[in-house]
């Protein structure tokens, strides 16, 4: 049996904006699209998308182009969207409770189960059809709803401990908003998002776009 291709990092993030892209085309009630409308709509180059669609096998016709749905539905395959997904949150803060609002999660198959926390006067409030859970009950937790994704929304010096009873307990895809280096027990898949670091990243573009030239210095 052919093992699957293991896709490029930068791939599976331009696959999502296919995705999307191709959602947006679906509901505006187009059919069969080409590439370089397909890259206009993703914002990406149309020699580019048409390199990684190859990396997914032949899925468009020279002069046709792409069956909108068909596509579709394979880049969901391909991304494993087509699973049950059941989410659990842990960390009830303001974040936390963002994220188990955010409506992008279930339209996308993402299905938030649970949101947990240690803190007293958080646990048994409600948010949304939600009500938060002790994180002391994390294991029942992910026994009774399935859970086989955590999104951690709390402190860094918390992440490191939850990531490792994670991973006992079988939940092998994390995504962690804690600004910290974590170690990653052996088979789990991490995703970091540090707010600071991106914020970071666009204030020295910011200063480098207010800069004066150094051609302009040396007139």
């Amino acid at each position: 049996m052919t093992e699957p291709r293991i896709l490029p990092e930068a791939t599976l993030m331009r696959l999502t904006q296919y995705l999307r892209a191709l959602n947006t085309l679906s509901i505006q009630g187009t059919e069969r699209t080409s590439s370089g409308v397909l890259a206009e709509v993703a914002g990406v180059n149309p020699a580019i998308l048409r390199k990684d669609l190859s990396l997914l096998g032949s899925y468009g016709t020279r002069g046709v182009g792409y069956v909108v749905q068909d596509l579709a539905n394979h880049i969901n395959r391909t991304l494993g969207l087509h699973q049950d997904w059941r989410v659990a949150i842990i960390g009830a803060g303001n974040l936390g409770r963002a994220l188990s609002g955010y409506a992008g999660f279930r339209s996308r198959g993402f299905h938030v189960k649970a949101i947990l926390d240690s803190a007293p006067a958080l646990i048994g409030t409600s948010v949304g059809e939600l009500t938060v859970q002790d994180s002391a009950q994390l294991a029942k937790v992910v026994a009774d709803e399935d859970i086989n994704i955590a999104v951690l929304a709390v402190p860094g010096d918390a992440a490191q401990v939850l990531i490792d009873q994670l991973a006992v307990l079988g939940v092998r895809s994390i995504l962690s908003f804690a600004p910290q280096v974590i170690r990653v027990p052996e088979g789990v898949e991490l995703r970091r998002v540090d707010l600071s670091t991106e914020l970071q990243i666009l204030t020295y573009h910011a200063v480098r776009s207010l800069a004066p030239s150094e051609d302009a210095q040396g007139a």
